[in-house]
């Protein structure tokens, strides 16, 4: 265990980043991702704007990776490509149970 923690420590003083705020930032910004989507589909069952929510949903879902983005130093390319893959299938994956959360709510409504 003393062996990966260190591990750790090294890769993010190599890249200029501290494992434990990018930690910090990844799980601390979960609940604020999950109100956000609950606002967003809130504001979308009353036909109202959605806009503001899903920016405040994202910003939550990329926030520790804009930490990486800011802070970091010579990350390889690989870690942007697994990156941006990871946030596209997180992407894809969220607006697909928001829109079926969206249309259960709307039938629950209609019944």
């Amino acid at each position: 265990m003393d062996t990966a923690h260190q591990w750790i420590l090294n890769l993010g003083a190599q890249y200029g980043v501290n494992p434990y705020i990018f930690g910090a930032i990844y799980v601390g910004a979960i609940p604020f991702f999950l109100l956000s989507v609950g606002w967003l589909i809130r504001r979308a069952r009353a036909g109202r704007s959605t806009v503001v929510p899903t920016l405040c949903a994202g910003l939550c879902f990329v926030s520790a990776y804009l930490y990486l983005a800011i802070a970091g130093r010579n990350i390889p390319v690989w870690v942007w490509i697994f990156l941006a893959v990871l946030v596209t299938y997180g992407a894809w994956s969220t607006i697909r149970d928001t829109r079926r959360k969206i249309a259960a709510a709307r039938e629950a409504e209609a019944d």
